[in-house]
């Protein structure tokens, strides 16, 4: 039917068809995540001399002994005037973050995408295809300048930004830390990690110190010095809010205020309430977390308190070397998960081989251990009444106060959770007990139905975690029989509480998949998993012209060390079919020519 223009009816009322709204299912990244604001404080080398000569004039004398022994005044003092000069030559800046920017999207091209986007309006076709021809060149150009910046940044051995550079590239974007509620959540996830805290229960024992208690060791300006230099700049500020980067570039003009302060705290046996203060961030253990239980506290405490941290436990550390646990294989120089999983696998095939032919506190530990009188009294303080809070995304929770034997977020909290554990250890011919810091393994030789022994322990290991107020997830643990006969008696499961352990074929330990044949095939479907999800990565890094040098760099560092991670224990006990697997994915990694001139395809 044709109609004048006169008599076209209108879209809604009296018109003789339905309207539909199509609207597409995919929504953009800019709509799908609000724009966000980060603050900042943009350091340069000229703030960070500004600042060694505003401390190298200032007489801290006037700043530090006007308040004697009162240690607690000394460090807010000392605290409140850094973060006064910083604020002042290093002020903070905030700027607009949107969720689809790139780098390498200049203001130029800005201008191009809403110069194609008038066009396509306007219907023009051939103008179209010219401003799309031009918005290819540009935005090429823009790649091929961001990949000269990166590579710029490597000659520079900034690999901080080089590592950000590559990140961007691929994709390969960090999880955000930030977990969004409100002061009551916040308060039930403060409430909830102070609960967790193994604490003190008993009563306060007297100070050990006398008056005929000789001088405590001293903390000399030089060593403070070489630790501050030590600190990693990038990391994030704790609740007093010194960052660290000020702290590591003035470490010669602050390290004879700090060993003031040092020296103070330990000669009173007495840390600073702000130095115990820790700020907690929950990160999610999973995607989609729904208990409190799937949150995981990441302490940020002072990097004033954690470089006088690294200087106690040197001096702690031989005090106390010979009491630990040698089957302990966590936080010890030179010892690692390899060293772990080896002697996990010596004791068991030496069993294999063979069937075929409630302790006193921490601080009553050191004293027994003849540590320093001071060093005990400072690390009982260190411990007792530590102050924390829970922040969220937009609010703080309550200050609660708590006691424990190993704080997070603290430098010597491995070796006191060590210390702590070293008095519970079982090595005999048949049975042993070996730790990696909390993850705790018991392997024992079961002949002729003999099994007392073995389940002793477990029983004896249940019953001291008890009396120590140590936790033992029961759902967690897992029982792993390796028997190679073909008929298999029926065993009892191990009980742990009440709850008995689930008897499983392949067990993933510190990393490594170890199954009941001891054939390594689960281990080697894990890799080549990893392997070819990460490769992906390196097609995008190749896809954008990376030199060879940053290809060879991400390739040994996020690609090879999980594929070789842990080889000397697996590398020669996997069957020639998973060998020919991981060779073939490497033999797939040199075709696309990333391996050219790595020195050709590593052979297992």
């Amino acid at each position: 039917m044709r109609m004048s223009k006169t008599h076209i009816l209108p879209p809604l009322g009296r018109s003789d068809h339905n309207l539909v709204f199509l609207q597409p299912q995919y929504i953009p990244l800019v709509r799908r995540q609000p724009t966000t604001t980060r603050s900042f404080r943009k350091w340069s080398p000229e703030a960070e001399e500004v600042l060694r000569d505003c401390f190298e004039s200032t007489d801290w004398n006037v700043l530090q002994e006007s308040y004697g022994d009162d240690i607690e005044g000394v460090t807010h003092c000392t605290t409140n005037y850094l973060n006064f000069c910083m604020d002042i030559v290093v002020p903070t800046r905030t700027v607009r973050c949107f969720p689809n920017n790139q780098p390498w999207i200049t203001s130029d091209v800005k201008d191009l995408l809403n110069k194609k986007k008038r066009v396509f309006k306007e219907g023009d076709q051939a103008k179209l295809r010219c401003v799309q021809g031009e918005l290819k060149i540009k935005l090429k150009e823009a790649k091929e300048e961001y990949r000269k910046k990166v590579e710029q940044k490597l000659q520079e051995n900034s690999m901080k930004e080089v590592w950000e550079g590559m990140k961007i590239i691929t994709g390969c974007k960090k999880k955000s830390s930030i977990v969004e509620g409100d002061v009551v959540r916040a308060n039930q996830l403060n409430q909830f990690y102070n609960s967790l805290q193994p604490a003190f229960t008993d009563a306060p024992l007297p100070p050990i110190l006398n008056k005929g208690t000789p001088l405590p060791p001293i903390i000399t300006a030089y060593q403070v010095r070489g630790e501050l230099s030590r600190l990693r700049p990038g990391k994030a500020a704790g609740p007093d809010r010194v960052c660290p980067r000020l702290l590591k570039a003035c470490a010669a003009k602050l390290a004879e205020p700090l060993q003031h302060v040092f020296n103070l705290s330990l000669r009173l046996g007495k840390v600073p309430t702000l130095w115990k203060t820790s700020c907690l961030i929950p990160v999610p253990k999973k995607p989609l977390p729904s208990e409190l239980n799937d949150f995981r506290p990441v302490a940020l405490t002072s990097h004033m308190m954690k470089t006088m941290e690294r200087l106690l436990l040197r001096m702690l550390r031989p005090q106390v070397s010979h009491s630990l646990d040698r089957l302990q294989f966590a936080y010890q120089e030179k010892v690692g998960v390899d060293d772990n999983i080896t002697y996990l696998l010596h004791r068991v095939h030496s069993h294999l081989d063979k069937g075929k032919s409630a302790p006193a506190r921490l601080r009553d530990k050191l004293v027994q251990m003849g540590v320093d009188a001071h060093l005990v009294s400072w690390i009982t303080d260190y411990l007792m009444e530590r102050t924390q809070f829970v922040r969220l995304k937009d609010c703080f929770s309550e200050t609660v106060v708590c006691s424990t034997e190993a704080p997070q977020g603290t430098v010597p909290s491995p070796f006191l959770f060590t210390l702590y554990t070293s008095d519970f250890s079982y090595n005999s011919e048949s049975c042993h007990m070996q730790k990696f810091s909390d993850d705790t393994a018991i392997v024992g030789c079961i002949r002729d139905g003999q099994e007392f022994e073995y389940r002793n322990l477990v029983n004896d290991f249940v019953q001291w975690c008890r009396l120590n107020h140590l936790q033992l997830n029961a759902t967690k643990t897992k029982e792993l029989v390796v028997d190679f006969r073909r008929s298999k008696p029926h065993m009892q499961p191990v009980s742990i509480e009440g709850v008995n352990v689930e008897l499983v074929s392949t067990y993933k330990y510190l990393g490594v998949h170890l199954g009941n044949k001891l054939d390594w095939s689960a281990n080697s479907d894990s890799l080549n998993r990893k392997g070819q999800s990460r490769l992906f990565f390196l097609r995008r890094l190749r896809s954008f012209n990376i030199c060879s040098k940053l290809l060879r760099m991400f390739y040994q560092s996020v690609i090879a060390s999980v594929l070789f991670y842990a080889v000397v224990c697996w590398g020669g006990s996997t069957k020639k079919r998973d060998q020919w697997r991981l060779q073939t994915f490497f033999i797939g990694v040199a075709r696309l020519g990333h391996l050219k001139s790595w020195g050709g395809t590593p052979k297992l």
